[in-house]
């Protein structure tokens, strides 16, 4: 799993739905989260509705596409939990590195 992947999935298992909630919660680009969030759906960690077309025109937006996780997804969630733990651990220790040789 990607760090990208990681983020994104981690992203959805805190309950952030549709695209521009995930960007804003990772950090990440469009560029970035959409293919992610295909190839996830493709790989049945996601699976995706369009939200109801009355709510959106009440707030005067789009429609926007709901993400939810799959169970095979939550099972990733946690899997993704793991690998972002192990992936700060080790960024902590090379920026502690750097700090006491520089």
């Amino acid at each position: 799993m990607t760090r990208s992947a990681a983020l994104v999935i981690r992203a959805l298992a805190a309950g952030h739905s549709y695209g521009f909630d995930i960007m804003d919660a990772t950090g990440l680009s469009s560029g970035t989260v959409y293919p992610t969030l295909r190839r996830m759906e493709n790989a049945g960690l996601v699976h995706s509705r369009w939200e109801d077309r009355g709510a959106a025109t009440r707030e005067g937006r789009p429609r926007r596409r709901m993400f939810e996780l799959t169970p095979d997804g939550r099972q990733a969630a946690g899997e993704a939990g793991a690998l972002l733990v192990k992936t700060a651990a080790l960024l902590t220790d090379l920026l502690g590195e750097t700090a006491v040789s520089g």
